[in-house]
């Protein structure tokens, strides 16, 4: 292979004409300012990129990358693109995602210590121990690593409302919104787990890391999921039970129940 990696230099000159057949002012556009809405605070795995997941382009997304999207406030590398994304930038949305499958977190869980990673990753570690009880009564190893995984967002996004840099632009006034997300990289699809928070408030009342583990797992959505049952559930539900639209339109109409009826026939899988 040559040192100089040719065949990658040779993909940029492709990438670039290519960019500028279809958008001659686009270079210029990327030299001027970037001005992005969204901070993503991601996976280092290979397989997410932010750019290419929320199909966007260079530009409309700030990017920060570590093992397992961990939010560890004495990290200044994470700090310092946190600060920088809101006093600088001026973003509005601040999304944590992880994946499903990550080797950042099954290593957390494997009990294996010894090398640096595992200095990073002893947050979740302690976790998975902590609640052993709780992880050991799942079905099996894959259960526990996908859990695991979901945890993680919800802790990470819990670090994250907890910074100074978040509680300051809360304090001023600011609209600055958290976000927690996962991605399946065996359907590419995102889905929303949540917390949602715009506000020192929300982050308080949110219950502790703990008790969202015990609570058990999150119904976690895509997109395509909330859309199909935001239809159904609009639609009439028969008293019976039969479901949506079952009996020619009769009965009440009552979209928690119309929701329910067509949660399993419309499930995007989140695993």
């Amino acid at each position: 292979m040559s040192r100089t990696l040719d065949q990658l230099l040779d993909r940029n000159v492709v990438w670039a004409d290519n960019k500028r057949r279809a958008d001659p002012d686009f270079f210029r556009r990327m030299a001027e300012q970037q001005s992005p809405h969204y901070l993503w605070i991601g996976c280092s795995d290979s397989r997410v990129t932010a750019n290419d997941v929320l199909g966007l382009d260079p530009g409309e997304v700030f990017v920060h990358r570590n093992i397992a999207n961990v939010v560890h406030t004495s990290d200044l590398n994470i700090l310092s693109v946190l600060e920088f994304a809101v006093e600088a930038l001026k973003v509005e949305h601040v999304i944590v995602c992880g994946h499903y499958g990550c080797g950042g977190v099954r290593r957390a869980i494997s009990g294996e210590r010894g090398a640096i990673v595992d200095h990073w990753l002893q947050p979740l570690s302690m976790l998975y121990r902590k609640h052993a009880a709780v992880f050991g009564a799942m079905e099996n190893e894959q259960k526990r690593l996908d859990r695991m995984c979901e945890i993680n967002i919800g802790m990470q996004v819990r670090r994250l409302a907890a910074t100074p840099i978040i509680e300051n632009a809360w304090a001023r006034g600011r609209k600055l919104h958290l976000h927690g997300w996962i991605y399946a990289i065996h359907d590419g699809l995102l889905r929303d787990l949540g917390p949602h928070l715009s506000s020192i408030e929300e982050r308080d009342a949110l219950p502790s890391i703990d008790q969202y583990v015990i609570d058990g797992p999150t119904d976690a959505q895509s997109a395509a999921m909330r859309q199909a049952v935001a239809v159904f559930a609009a639609m009439p539900v028969c008293e019976d039970g039969g479901g949506p639209a079952c009996c020619g339109g009769h009965g009440a109409v009552d979209e928690a129940a119309g929701a329910a009826a067509v949660r399993e026939k419309v499930r995007v899988k989140a695993r």
